[in-house]
């Protein structure tokens, strides 16, 4: 029998500090976004699933701002019965299934500031009485730089570091492979979409204490984003830049299109499951560009970026050396 049979029928109570959390962690970032961007604020767009589905969402979107081109945080709080395609996809084996999490994704305007991406998600899956048979967390961060920073990458990956460390250092080692692994363009000689950072999923508690400790796991992840993200932000959204680096940005964001749009595991779920479309490509950048055959000019600082997206680097390893 699967550990998580042995739950409790009623997990409501754990399910609801999920969610409370969730919805606090969507507030903090988009008050702090729009705190470092000081022109545009966030429009929200509570939805709600058709069809006879359980659940919803709120979406939350920033446009056209002094810093950020486009940025969303979207959390969502679903539920239904495990449909063929769930079976099939996510190799899942139940009856019902419950799901909440919060998903962002933003788009500087300056190319020397970085795109970001972050989730952070609960799933449980119940048999016909209402019983647990499975559960667990999954979620990350990692980083896309368009010009790249040495010491921006230090202190990105050291942050998560700094959080993983204090469970376990065995699990940073471990969810940074997993993330250069998993968030790289297979058809452009296995391309990451930047410089990486931590990806974990399927983290299942054995039981009440362990669950318990996975959720303070994941909530220590979710709040260690603003620290690894806003001193970036605010270290390089006022530098100079011009054209050349417009299109270089431009370059680089159709590789995250790509991998968006033909790897992303949550992307082609969603769609493939009539989700909610506007929200499911929130992610996607306002602006991008394919140029056939495009290589940039070796030893240039676009070039610079591209070796490293062929070759990850140790970056917290590389901080310990300095």
């Amino acid at each position: 029998m699967n550990a998580a049979a042995l739950f409790k029928k009623d997990t409501a109570l754990f399910r609801e500090k999920w969610i409370g959390y969730v919805h606090r962690l969507q507030d903090t970032i988009c008050a702090a976004l729009e705190n470092a961007d000081s022109k545009s604020t966030f429009r929200s767009d509570n939805w709600e699933r058709s069809g006879g589905k359980g659940g919803g969402g709120k979406t939350r979107v920033l446009e056209n701002g002094n810093v950020f081109e486009k940025a969303g945080v979207n959390t969502s709080v679903v539920y239904g019965h495990v449909s063929d395609t769930m079976r099939k996809q996510l190799e899942i084996d139940g009856y019902t299934w419950f799901a909440c999490g919060l998903s962002l994704v933003i788009h500087p305007l300056n190319p020397n500031v970085p795109t970001v991406h972050a989730n952070w998600r609960f799933f449980e899956v119940y048999d016909e009485a209402g019983f647990v048979k499975d559960r667990w967390f999954a979620g990350g961060t990692d980083l896309t730089p368009y010009y790249l920073f040495e010491e921006d990458a230090m202190h990105f990956h050291m942050t998560l570091k700094t959080v993983l460390d204090s469970f376990d250092g065995a699990l940073y080692p471990l969810y940074k492979k997993n993330c250069d692994e998993y968030f790289a363009n297979t058809h452009r000689n296995r391309e990451t979409r930047g410089i990486g950072g931590i990806f974990y999923d399927h983290l299942r508690p054995e039981d009440e204490v362990g669950a318990e400790r996975l959720l303070e796991f994941q909530q220590r992840n979710g709040d260690a984003f603003l620290l690894a993200y806003l001193p970036i932000v605010n270290k390089r959204k006022d530098m100079l830049y011009g054209e050349r680096e417009i299109f270089w940005q431009e370059i680089r964001r159709g590789r995250y299109v790509e991998f968006n749009l033909i790897h992303d595991r949550g992307t082609l779920f969603g769609l493939k499951t009539r989700g909610r479309t506007e929200s499911i490509l929130m992610s996607l950048p306002p602006r991008a560009r394919w140029v056939y055959d495009y290589l940039p000019e070796p030893g240039t600082k676009e070039d610079e970026l591209l070796q490293v997206c062929l070759k990850p680097r140790e970056w917290a390893n590389e901080n310990l050396k300095n």
